[in-house]
C-alpha cells in the first residue's frame, strides 16, 4: 500500500513506521525534521506540518491510507487536539478515506461508562494528555472518513515483538494480575495488521497482551 504517515519518529511511531516497512508497504513520512528518520529503503522522508491543514491536504493526496502516531506529549496536551481537527480537515479536503490513529487508554472503560482517566489514582502527570486523547476521539467520530482509533493498553514500552495481543472496543484490557500492558511493537503489529484488513472503520478499538 502507499501509506502516508504523520508522527514517523516517536517511540510508537517509529516501530509502527518499521513494522509496515517491514511487510512491504511504501511509507511517506511527514515530518519537521527529515533527519530524525532512520535509514529506510521504501520511506520517502517529506517536510510538513501537521498543524496546517492545506499542507496535510497536499502531503496526502494519492495515499491509500493515511496513519498518525502524533503525540505531543504531556507538557502540550491541547496540541493534539489541535492537530487531530487539523488531519482530519485536511484527509477530507484530499479525498483520502481512510485514517487511522493512535489513541490513549485513558478513555477506556474500566466498568461500565466509567473511564480510566477519572479513576482514582490516575497519575495526574498523564491527565491532560489522556484528556486530550479523549476529546480528540470525539472530533473523530463526528467526521465523514473512514477512521479508526487504535488504543493502547494502560502502560506501553518499547520491548519484545511477540506477535500476541488481545483486542476490545471501548474496554481497558487487563490480564490476570489485573495490569494493561503491551510492547509498543506488538501494538504496531496490531495497528499495521488493521491497515491492511480493516475491521474497525469508524471505531476505536483497543489491543493488550
Amino acid at each position: 500500500m502507499n501509506i502516508v504517515m504523520f508522527g514517523a519518529t516517536g517511540t510508537i511511531g517509529s516501530r509502527i513506521l518499521d513494522e509496515l516497512v517491514s511487510r512491504g508497504h511504501s511509507v511517506t513520512a511527514v515530518v519537521r525534521d527529515a533527519s530524525k528518520l532512520r535509514g529506510h529503503e521504501n520511506v520517502i522522508g517529506t517536510a510538513g506540518d501537521v498543524f496546517d491543514p492545506e499542507n496535510v491536504a497536499e502531503a496526502v493526496t494519492g495515499a491509500d491510507v493515511v496513519v498518525s502516531a502524533y503525540g505531543p506529549g504531556p507538557e502540550n496536551p491541547d496540541l493534539l487536539v489541535q492537530a487531530t481537527g487539523s488531519l482530519l480537515k485536511g484527509v477530507e479536503a484530499s479525498g483520502v478515506k481512510r485514517l487511522i490513529m493512535v489513541g490513549g487508554a485513558g478513555s477506556l472503560e474500566v466498568s461500565p461508562g466509567v473511564h480510566l482517566v477519572d479513576t482514582p489514582g490516575f497519575p495526574a502527570e498523564w491527565k491532560g494528555i489522556a484528556v486530550a486523547h479523549r476529546d480528540a476521539l470525539e472530533l473523530l467520530k463526528g467526521a465523514s472518513l473512514d477512521w479508526t482509533s487504535l488504543s493502547p493498553a494502560a502502560y506501553i514500552h518499547p520491548g519484545e515483538r511477540t506477535g500476541k495481543y488481545r483486542m476490545s472496543l471501548d474496554q481497558l484490557i487487563v490480564d490476570e494480575k489485573g495490569n494493561s500492558e503491551i510492547s509498543a511493537e506488538d501494538f504496531a503489529i496490531a495497528l499495521a495488521d488493521e491497515v491492511e484488513h480493516p475491521a474497525h472503520a469508524r471505531m476505536r478499538f483497543a489491543v493488550a497482551w
